[in-house]
């Protein structure tokens, strides 16, 4: 994908997606900016681990998408806004939900304003699968009912329809990107597959929550890949569009710990813990995506094969145990 000569902003750069994100936008030969939450560190979060060679080729902000005049000094001279900060831990949301609401809602709306006010070419911003809570058919297309089954995925169906009224009464060029389960390197061990990896590592079991909901697992760099491709397609294909990203391939928790269990030759035993449960009605029981819509729109499937994937995330958490957590739980 090449992306030359287009200045681009991505927020939430710090975070797994965002990081992988960046540095696909600087090889695709865009002029990339990151906003980075700030912390008295002055850390990049997961930004600082991507090559070095990539790392110098970015422009990055420390701040915070909740602060308005912040989010337009990120916005401005960019062409292609990609919208990815926000809260997503689905456990935190039940504790912190004004948090959340501050957050991806008014953080959306600053973004949302500045686009506005800047005239960007195209903003992309993202979704998820959570929208839709538990599947009523499958697999999931865009038009499937949105569903809030946690105060997280309230915040970003609320998120999403705000950035749809933009589109609708401001012609504001919106792309809502709906990436399924995205997993890979460098992400924390709040998501299920680094979880069940970094514990499988220390020892022959694994302490889970619920083994029995699927999920539809994609690749950090197909992820990257399908955001660039709806930023380089014609704008009258994708913009106010709501576009899914997946693979169609269901594969429950339980299956996945079998699978990571396979990999590394040895059988892994489950140790089920109340405690990371969802309440009843708060979990999603099966998102199994249908993206017939991006490969239509704007030529887009995944290519990464969750076996393939899951090699490569082992490999990395193997080589890099500083950047993981201990297997200790946390929300």
């Amino acid at each position: 994908m090449n992306l030359d000569g287009k200045r681009a902003l991505v927020t939430g750069a710090g975070g797994f997606i965002g990081s992988h994100l960046t540095e696909a936008l600087v090889r695709a030969g865009a002029k990339t900016r990151a906003l980075v939450h700030y912390n008295s560190r002055g850390d990049w979060g997961q930004l600082a681990a991507v090559d070095t060679e990539v790392r110098d080729d970015v422009e990055v902000i420390l701040g915070d998408i909740g602060d308005r005049s912040m989010v337009r000094q990120a916005v401005v001279g960019c062409d292609l806004i990609f919208h990815l900060a926000a809260l997503i831990g689905i456990p935190y949301s039940y504790h912190a939900v004004e948090s959340y609401v501050d957050t991806n809602l008014r953080g959306t709306l600053n973004v949302l304003e500045a686009c506005r006010d800047y005239g960007v070419e195209r903003l992309l911003l993202t979704s998820t699968s959570e929208s839709y809570g538990t599947a009523q058919y499958t697999p999931i297309d865009e038009q499937h009912p949105l569903r809030a089954q946690s105060p997280y995925a309230a915040t970003k169906i609320a998120a999403d329809q705000l950035a749809h009224s933009y589109h609708a009464a401001f012609g504001l060029p919106v792309v809502v990107l709906r990436p399924f389960n995205t997993f890979g390197p460098r992400q924390s061990t709040r998501a299920v597959i680094p979880t069940i990896i970094t514990q499988a590592l220390a020892g022959d079991y694994v302490t889970l929550g619920s083994l029995s909901p699927v999920r539809d697992f994609l690749y950090v760099a197909d992820n990257a890949r399908g955001y660039l491709a709806a930023a380089a397609a014609r704008a009258d294909n994708v913009c106010g569009e709501v576009i899914n990203l997946g693979t169609g391939r269901g594969v429950s928790i339980g299956r996945l710990v079998e699978l990571v269990g396979e990999i590394l030759g040895r059988p892994l035993t489950v140790v089920a813990a109340q405690q990371r449960r969802r309440p009843e009605k708060s979990e999603v029981l099966q998102l199994l995506c249908c993206a017939e819509k991006a490969h239509r729109l704007i030529g887009w499937q995944a290519q990464v094969g969750l076996e393939d994937g899951l090699a490569r995330t082992i490999d990395h958490i193997r080589c890099h145990p500083e950047m993981h957590r201990s297997p200790q739980y946390a929300i």
